[in-house]
């Protein structure tokens, strides 16, 4: 993929796939490293498919038999010199505690560095999409923290969905304003 985002999109689509309520992006930057976090609560993976996720031809879809997003993800990261982890744990065996959480590292400094992009059309696209489902963003800088959180705008919200199109913009003017980009 041509930029993070955009496997930051697909991964979070796995997370409401698997029935999550709620998914965490959360990435941590520094001047040389990216590191980004997606947390869900879904029903998770079987220990026998966590072993095989990272291999392609492992999916649950049932419109095609390849799966590329992690491999792309875990692929990205190692390029730069980094890693990927994934750690899962069913509902079915863990009622209270279940849910994936994928972790990639990576070196912002390596040629093979790939791009953030553009991680506002990302999340927004998320919660346009699946307005039932509540998503966390945090992106920490050197210099600020960039944070949305849909469960505060929910609150506030009442009854209005969070796939309205003035809400929408509004989280897309939001977090413009906190990454001070002035589009």
């Amino acid at each position: 993929m041509k930029e993070l985002s955009l496997n930051i999109l697909d991964i979070a689509q796995n997370s409401i796939h698997a029935e999550a309520s709620l998914v965490k992006i959360i990435l941590t930057e520094t001047d040389e490293t990216l590191k980004l976090e997606i947390m869900d609560d879904g029903k998770g993976m079987s220990e026998d498919f966590l072993a095989r996720v990272t291999d392609p031809f492992s999916t649950t879809r049932t419109t095609r038999k390849v799966g590329m997003g992690l491999p792309l993800l875990q692929l990205a990261a190692e390029q730069t010199g980094g890693s990927m982890t994934i750690t899962s744990r069913e509902r079915a065996l863990h009622p209270e505690d279940h849910g994936t959480e994928v972790t990639a590292l990576f070196y912002k400094n390596h040629l093979d560095f790939t791009p953030l992009g553009d991680v506002i059309s990302t999340v927004v696209s998320l919660v346009q999409g699946s307005p039932d489902v509540d998503f966390l963003y945090v992106h920490e800088l050197p210099d600020r923290t960039v944070e949305l959180d849909t469960r505060d705008i929910r609150e506030v919200l009442g009854d209005i969905p969070l796939s309205a199109p003035d809400v929408l913009v509004w989280i897309r003017e939001t977090l413009i304003e906190q990454y001070g980009t002035g589009e």
